[in-house]
């Protein structure tokens, strides 16, 4: 945070858009930067292309370190764990799903056979699982016995070993986090994703809380 507080005072950069995350998504941006790679190929710029590539490069790594950080603070095994996710989206006040950092958080920890269970305000369980499934890293079925999508957060979170962050919504801020912190397995974990919660008050109630960049 102190970085980007740093680069967005050029007026040149601006602030915006330059926080810490578990990764961008949505289908515009991706695809964009793909553009740019394509067209500097075209005239030969490969240096150039190499430059935009590894941004997305980047992106990906920072979702499978984000999925790592989990695995390896849960004592190196999610195996049979509830990791509780709040957000599916790509970013708050939407329900497009495309290109989400959770989609790809959620296929690495299935991967170690975490129980995934999930709360996003504006996405139902049909996409949910439509976006593991075209991933096409297991069968239907096999998602469906790793995912559970809840309507609420609390019952989401409740006997959860862990709970990560990877949707900035809003409301996340004022849940009653003394009351989730009390209904889950303890040690109680938070991964913030998106540094959008107050990591004082969050490690005063009881919890580990980690988030990006710490």
């Amino acid at each position: 945070n102190e970085v980007a507080k740093a680069i967005g005072m050029d007026s040149r950069i601006g602030s915006k858009f330059l926080k810490a995350s578990v990764g961008f998504g949505g289908s515009c941006f991706q695809k964009d930067i793909l553009n740019l790679v394509y067209i500097a190929k075209s005239y030969g710029l490969n240096e150039v292309a190499d430059y935009w590539e590894q941004v997305i490069i980047m992106n990906d790594h920072q979702k499978s370190r984000f999925s790592k950080k989990i695995v390896s603070t849960l004592y190196n095994t999610v195996s049979d764990k509830k990791i509780a996710f709040l957000g599916w989206a790509f970013k708050k006040d939407t329900n497009d799903t495309r290109e989400s950092a959770a989609i790809y958080v959620a296929d690495q920890l299935i991967n170690e056979q975490a129980k995934i269970s999930i709360f996003d305000p504006k996405v139902e369980e049909k996409q949910v699982l439509y976006d593991l499934n075209y991933l096409e890293t297991r069968t239907n079925d096999e998602n469906i016995s790793h995912i559970t999508v809840y309507n609420e957060p609390y019952e989401a979170c409740k006997n959860a070993h862990a709970i990560a962050i990877l949707t900035e919504w809003d409301e996340f801020k004022s849940y009653d986090w003394k009351k989730i912190y009390n209904d889950m397995k303890k040690p109680a974990f938070i991964f913030d994703g998106r540094n959008i919660l107050d990591g004082n008050k969050l490690t005063q109630i009881g919890f580990i809380y980690q988030a990006i960049g710490s």
